[in-house]
C-alpha cells in the first residue's frame, strides 16, 4: 500500500483499502497466537478464536465496503495513467503480476468467511482430544462472526437503497429515513383517508415503523405524509371483500386498512390486483411484527426494535446482535438485547428503573407517550431520543415551554425534547411493587420449558431416555434436603445433578455460585457441565417441554414426510451452520404437485429436506420464519457459504433463511 499513496489521496486510500491497516494487525496477531500455541502442542487453538472473536468484527467494516472499493480502483486506473502504471508496476513484484490488485481486495473477506469450516473440519479429526468442547465453541463463534460480516454487509446495501431514496423525496428536511428501519417495499397505491374518501394517486414507502405517503412528480417525490405504525392496526374489511368479488378485474378495486388504535384518522390503500394487494399485506405484517413483537413486554420486560451503538451480544442466545442498525431488541427497563426470536425464552426482567438507589436519579419522572426520533429539532441543542415506554427524569422544563430537558434513566444519556412526548409517572406503587412481583415469580418457574414440577428420579429416567442427548429438565425434590435437581440425558444414560442452596446462593459446585437458580441453569446453557463434573461434557442444550412439543409437531405432519435420520448436515454448509437436522437424502424429491403453493407454476426439485433446530423470526419477506421442529424442504444451496439457503416450510418459499446459531 505504501508505494501507492505516492499516487493516491488519503481520500482514497481509505475508499480502496477502507480500514485494511486495521485488519492487517490484527490478522497478524492471530496468526502470531495460532503459531506460538502450535509451537507449544496446539491444544489450545480453539481458545484463541474465542478470544479473537471480537476484535476479528472489524473485518465486518472492511467486506461490506469491498465490492465499492474495486469499482472505485477500476475507475482510478481507468481514468489515470499515473495510478494504472503504478498499480502495474506493483503488481508485477508480487508473484510476477500473478494476481491482480483488484483480485487481492476480496482475499480477507474470503479468508474469514472460511475459518468456521476450517474448525469444522479439525473437529472431525478431534474425536478424543479433551480440547473438543473448546473447538465446538470456538466453531460457534466463527459461524456467529461469519453471519455478522454478512449482516453488516448486507446493512450497508440497505442504507445505500435508503439513502437513494432520501435524496429523491423532497420535504424530508431533518428527517433521516434510516431511523425508520428497513424499507420493506415500495410502489403506487391509491390512498384515501377514512374522512376523505377521495382516492388520490400516490408512490408509498413503507419501512418498518412508517409509511411514507408521497406524490410522484417525474423522477423525484413530493412528501404529503408520514404515518407511525406503531399507532395503527391493519384490517382487511370483509365489506370491502365483497365489493371486490363485484368487481373483479377492476382496477385499483382491492384495499385493506389501517385503522388508528385511538379512534383517530385512519387510510385505506387500494391496490391493481388481488396479488399485489396480497404482498403489500404480507409486507404491513412483517413491519408491525418488527415493531411490535408478540412477546415484548414478557417476563415484565419493555423491548422495542433498538439500534445498538457497540456490539452486544444477545442476552438469551449468546450470540451477536448482527448488523449496523436495528439489529435486535433492547429492555428500555433493565437494559438487555436480544434477538426477535429470543424475546420469549429471555428471562425476567431484573431491573426496575424507578427503583434506583435515592440521590442517583432526584428530578419528576416521566413516561415516553410516543417515539421522539430527533425531528423536529430543538433550537440550537441536542435532541433526545427515545422510544414509547421508556423512562426519563425531567431536569429542567416549563409547563408553558414547548421544549424540555431530561435524562434517559437507563443510559443516562440527555438532551431536549417535545414536552408533548411524556407524561408524569404519577402513580408510582406499580413500578415500586415491580421488585416484591419478581421476588414472587423467582420462585414460579412454570412458564419455564425445562421446569417439571415435583418429581421423582425414577420419573426423570423415565421421560428423558426416549429423548436425544442434551436434553435436561429441573425437578423438584419435596422430600430431600435440597429443594432442586437436574436431571439430564448424556449419551445413553440419564444423569442427576443436586442443586445446592445455601447462604443465599445457589450451586451445583463450590467454585461456582449464583444468586438464583435462573442463572444457573442461564449459564450452563452456554458452559459445559464438565466445568463440575469431568465425564459430564454436555452444556443444557434441549429443555424436555420444547423437546416434547417439536415432536408433537413433527409427529402432526402429512403422512409423505419420510422419517428423521439421526445423521445431521455435514459438508460446508453444515448442521453447525444451519439448525437442520437431514430427513432425507440429497436428490430425493418427496415435494408432489398439489403440496406446491397455489402461486407456483412447477413444483421446485427438492434437494434434501430438514428439521429447524431452533426458532427464527425472519425480518423480511425473502426470509422465513421457522419453528422449532417445522419440516424445511430444500430447493437450493447456493450461497450457503453466505449463511442462506432457499427452502419452504409452512407452504411459504423464502428467497432464503438464515443460520441463527
Amino acid at each position: 500500500m505504501i508505494p501507492l499513496k505516492q499516487v493516491f489521496t488519503p481520500q482514497e486510500m481509505e475508499a480502496i483499502f477502507v480500514n485494511l491497516e486495521d485488519v492487517i494487525k490484527v490478522h497478524s496477531a492471530l496468526l502470531r497466537a495460532i503459531d506460538l500455541n502450535m509451537l507449544s502442542g496446539g491444544s489450545g487453538l480453539g481458545k484463541i478464536f474465542l478470544e479473537f472473536k471480537e476484535r476479528l468484527l472489524i473485518y465486518g467494516l472492511y467486506c461490506s465496503h469491498m465490492e465499492n472499493a474495486q469499482k472505485t480502483l477500476d475507475e482510478q486506473i481507468a481514468t489515470r495513467e499515473d495510478v494504472k502504471i503504478k498499480v502495474e508496476e506493483c503488481t508485477m513484484k508480487v508473484q510476477e503480476g500473478k494476481f491482480k490488485l483488484q483480485d487481492l481486495l476480496v482475499v480477507p473477506m474470503q479468508r474469514v468467511l472460511k475459518y468456521h469450516l476450517l474448525l469444522k473440519e479439525l473437529l472431525t479429526h478431534s474425536a478424543d482430544r479433551p480440547e473438543r468442547q473448546q473447538l465446538k465453541e470456538s466453531l460457534e463463534a466463527m459461524q456467529d462472526l461469519a453471519m455478522y460480516i454478512n449482516e453488516v454487509k448486507r446493512d450497508n446495501e440497505t442504507l445505500k437503497k435508503i439513502s437513494e431514496f432520501q435524496s429523491s423525496i423532497e420535504n424530508l428536511q431533518q428527517v433521516k429515513l434510516e431511523e425508520y428501519g428497513r424499507p420493506k417495499i415500495d410502489g403506487e397505491l391509491k390512498v384515501c383517508s377514512i374522512v376523505n374518501r377521495t382516492k388520490q394517486d400516490r408512490y408509498i414507502f413503507l419501512f418498518d415503523k412508517v409509511v411514507i405517503v408521497c406524490k410522484r412528480k417525474g423522477y423525484s417525490y413530493e412528501l404529503k405524509e408520514i404515518i407511525e405504525l406503531q399507532s395503527y392496526k391493519m384490517s382487511d374489511d370483509p365489506m370491502n371483500n365483497r365489493d371486490m368479488k363485484k368487481s373483479s378485474g377492476k382496477m385499483w378495486s382491492y384495499g385493506f386498512y389501517l385503522i388508528h388504535l385511538q379512534g383517530k384518522q385512519g387510510f385505506q390503500f387500494f391496490c391493481k390486483t388481488e396479488e399485489t394487494k396480497r404482498k403489500w399485506m404480507e409486507q404491513f405484517e412483517m413491519a408491525m411484527s418488527n415493531i411490535k413483537p408478540e412477546r415484548a413486554t414478557a417476563n415484565q420486560h419493555n423491548f422495542q426494535m433498538h439500534t445498538f451503538d457497540k456490539n452486544t451480544n444477545c442476552r438469551a442466545c449468546k450470540m451477536l446482535l448482527r448488523g449496523i442498525f436495528y439489529q435486535g431488541y433492547y429492555c428500555s427497563r433493565c437494559g438487555t438485547g436480544a434477538h426477535k426470536e429470543c424475546l420469549e425464552v429471555i428471562t425476567i426482567c431484573k431491573i426496575n428503573p424507578l427503583d434506583l438507589e435515592p440521590g442517583l436519579s432526584s428530578g419528576p419522572k416521566m413516561v415516553a407517550v410516543r417515539n421522539y426520533h430527533g425531528t423536529p429539532a430543538p433550537p440550537g441543542k441536542t435532541p433526545l431520543c427515545f422510544q414509547t415506554g421508556e423512562f426519563i427524569e425531567l431536569l429542567k422544563g416549563d409547563p408553558d415551554t414547548t421544549w424540555w430537558e431530561g435524562k434517559l434513566i437507563q443510559t443516562l444519556k440527555s438532551g431536549f425534547f417535545p414536552s408533548s412526548c411524556v407524561k408524569p409517572c404519577l402513580d408510582p406503587k406499580p413500578f415500586q411493587s415491580l421488585s416484591t412481583r419478581q421476588c414472587s415469580r423467582e420462585s414460579d418457574y412454570y412458564g419455564y420449558p425445562w421446569f417439571a414440577g415435583n418429581m421423582e428420579r425414577q420419573q426423570a429416567d423415565n421421560l428423558l431416555k426416549s429423548h436425544s442427548s442434551g436434553t435436561y429438565l429441573i425437578r423438584e425434590r419435596t422430600a430431600e434436603a435440597e429443594r432442586f435437581a437436574i436431571s439430564i440425558k448424556f449419551n445413553d444414560e440419564v444423569k442427576h445433578i443436586k442443586v445446592i442452596e445455601k447462604d443465599s446462593w445457589i450451586h451445583i459446585t463450590e467454585a461456582k455460585k449464583f444468586e438464583s437458580l435462573l442463572e444457573l441453569v442461564e449459564y450452563y446453557q452456554a458452559h459445559s457441565l464438565k466445568e463440575s463434573f469431568k465425564l459430564l461434557d454436555t452444556t443444557l442444550r434441549y429443555p424436555y417441554k420444547s423437546r416434547e412439543r417439536s415432536l408433537t409437531r413433527a409427529s402432526t405432519r402429512s403422512p409423505d414426510v419420510p422419517i428423521q435420520m439421526n445423521a445431521q448436515i455435514s459438508g460446508s454448509a453444515t448442521c453447525a451452520s444451519y439448525n437442520f437436522s437431514f430427513l432425507s437424502p440429497q436428490g430425493l424429491n418427496f415435494s408432489s404437485q398439489s403440496s406446491a403453493p397455489f402461486w407456483s407454476v412447477f413444483t421446485p426439485r427438492v434437494v434434501s429436506s430438514a428439521v429447524a433446530r431452533y426458532n427464527f423470526a425472519a425480518r423480511d419477506m425473502r426470509e422465513l420464519s421457522l419453528r422449532e421442529g417445522d419440516i424445511v424442504k430444500i430447493y437450493s444451496k447456493i450461497g450457503g457459504d453466505q449463511g442462506w439457503w432457499k427452502g419452504e416450510a409452512n407452504g411459504r418459499i423464502g428467497m432464503r433463511f438464515l443460520n441463527v446459531r
